[in-house]
């Protein structure tokens, strides 16, 4: 039967990074079970793995908060370019995430090879770390991560840096490797023809510690009238304006100036809004495109 927990949910969270808040307030539930979470700040995937705690606020994933899921088991994160030990080669790397998983030392070892194979990285097992190229590396994280035998896995986007001829084969053989689980990948942006982004069937779009848009991937992609937009002043009477002249606008409830605004633009045009928000005695200090996470 499929989880009918969120995949990922938060309420009111904040994290903080050098005592300061990277996040803060943030509310959100997913849908899917193959979900992108662009544009948020890396604190939101350190918090989901378990790797940091929230200040205030909830996260959950799967139901659970994140160190009691890892430690269940159920959950296991694959960050990007995490320090590894380059004397160690891939099939040992990859064997003691297994192990520390709590698997037996044979069953860990058998589930490592099979992980490293998914990630086509079989014939490559018994080669050091500081021996290879980044998307070697990168694809051993996400083998040790497939190693632990959890059912939901949290990615960080592999994809940064490399060269476009390396990229989207890489992303493909990802795609393909975490096939059956349950994925979350946290990406600052996305192209939609990426075979990440065309893999999953929910794509949230973070602004700061708000969800400007949660939808389908191609969708979200495709909603070229779709702006979102931050506000001081009356930004009721302004989103008032808005649907007066056949628009539509989504105010983020309860959020500090400036408030974040999602605006359908209908028959309006971007510079509509900007007078809108002067005959209203409000001021748009932000614009952009919507789907710009997927540029």
């Amino acid at each position: 039967m499929p989880d009918p927990s969120p995949l990922l949910a938060a309420t009111g969270l904040r994290v903080d990074v050098g005592g300061s808040p990277a996040i803060d307030g943030l509310t959100l539930a997913t849908t899917g079970d193959r979900v992108l979470v662009l544009g948020a700040a890396r604190a939101l995937f350190e918090a989901a793995a378990g790797l940091r705690e929230a200040s205030r606020g909830e996260i959950r994933v799967d139901g659970a908060s994140p160190r009691s899921a890892v430690a269940a088991g159920s959950v296991a994160s694959a960050a990007l370019d995490p320090p590894m030990p380059p004397a160690w080669t891939l099939l040992q790397y990859v064997t003691w995430s297994a192990r520390l998983a709590g698997h037996p030392r044979a069953t860990a070892r058998a589930m490592a090879g099979e992980a490293l194979e998914r990630m086509r990285l079989g014939g490559a097992a018994g080669t050091k770390l500081g021996a290879v190229a980044p998307t070697t590396r990168r694809g051993t994280v996400l083998a040790a991560a497939l190693a632990t035998g959890a059912r939901t896995l949290l990615v960080e986007d592999p994809l940064p840096g490399l060269p476009s001829e390396a990229a989207r084969p890489f992303a493909r053989v990802v795609a393909r490797a975490v096939g059956e689980l349950r994925v979350v990948v946290f990406a600052g942006r996305m192209p939609l023809e990426s075979p990440l982004a065309l893999a999953s069937d929910e794509a949230l779009v973070i602004d700061g510690a708000h969800v400007s848009a949660q939808g389908a991937p191609a969708e979200l992609a495709a909603g070229e009238r779709a702006v979102a937009v931050r506000v001081h002043g009356d930004v009721a009477a302004f989103a008032r304006a808005v649907e007066a002249g056949g628009g539509r606008a989504e105010v983020t409830a309860g959020a500090p100036p400036p408030v974040p605004v999602r605006v359908e633009l209908g028959p309006l045009a971007a510079r509509d809004l900007l007078r809108l928000a002067a005959e209203h005695e409000a001021v748009v200090v932000e614009l952009y495109p919507v789907s710009r996470a997927f540029a």
